[in-house]
């Protein structure tokens, strides 16, 4: 795997332009009101996209293997930011639910993969050692599969 790497220029006060390759768009990060324009994600939204987007790829990557097609994939992550005993505000949990595409019934090997799926999510694996992950993984019919 290469080692990634990203170049954050500061377009103006809290808004900083996010450089990751050439060939890819430039991504505007922003503070939201009153400190910020809001023009863009926060880092707190950024890291929840992170996680959600490498437990969606993994999720992905697993039912390909056993030639299952779970799209159209939606997920949602909730951040629980909270203050510190300092008083500081940290983000304490991310909640995120996974949500298939297709019923559970319809997925032949899905219990394979919501057993292992996790494990190869890098960044989740990652940050989860320093934030609460709680996961569910929902058909779509709202069944719970797993959470």
């Amino acid at each position: 795997m290469d080692q990634p790497t990203v170049t954050l220029t500061q377009r103006q006060a809290y808004q900083f332009e996010h450089h990751y390759a050439p060939e890819l768009p430039v991504l505007l990060a922003d503070e939201p009101p009153p400190i910020g324009a809001g023009l863009g994600p926060d880092p707190v939204q950024l890291l929840a996209s992170a996680v959600g987007n490498c437990l969606s790829a993994s999720l992905w990557f697993a039912c390909q293997k056993y030639k299952d097609d779970p799209s159209p994939l939606r997920t949602e992550v909730k951040v629980l930011v909270a203050r510190n005993e300092r008083g500081r505000n940290r983000v304490q949990e991310l909640v995120v639910d996974l949500h298939l595409g297709r019923p559970a019934g319809e997925l032949g090997h899905i219990q394979r993969v919501l057993d292992t799926f996790e494990d190869f999510c890098t960044v989740t694996q990652s940050v989860a050692s320093a934030i609460t992950v709680t996961l569910r993984v929902l058909d779509s019919t709202g069944a719970v599969l797993k959470g």
